[in-house]
């Protein structure tokens, strides 16, 4: 059974970080690329960033680059999204998912856990 699990989440002040997890189980993780999306109220669920398990190699949404860094580690089957220089902006709810190559839309991904709630207060 595939389960993904998103941890970290919390609530944080403008300007602080936060470090969400990704555990990964029930499937080959090497074999996939992990994305993390997220879901504002009254939003679609956007990408935010992903990773491709074999190779490292990353994508990341315009509104995040520069202030959010996606890494894995292979051996433990985890995904981290360190988020720095938090903005009430982006309050959401963060998701994880997988899928054999990233894509920027949620419905190129084939496996979603449940989310870790992020809220930035201003």
């Amino acid at each position: 059974e595939v389960q993904l699990q998103a941890s970290g989440g919390g609530l944080v002040q403008a300007g602080g970080s936060l470090r969400l997890s990704c555990a990964a189980s029930g499937f080959t993780f090497d074999d996939y690329a992990i994305g993390w999306f997220r879901q504002a109220p009254g939003k679609e669920r956007e990408g935010v960033s992903c990773i491709v398990s074999s190779d490292g190699s990353t994508y990341y949404a315009d509104s995040v680059k520069g202030r959010f860094t996606i890494s894995s580690d292979n051996a433990k089957n985890t995904v981290y999204l360190q988020m720095n220089s938090l903005k009430p902006e982006d309050t959401a709810v963060y998701y994880c998912a997988a899928d054999p190559v990233c894509s920027r839309r949620p419905d190129g991904m084939d496996y979603w856990g449940k989310g870790t709630q992020v809220t930035v207060s201003s």
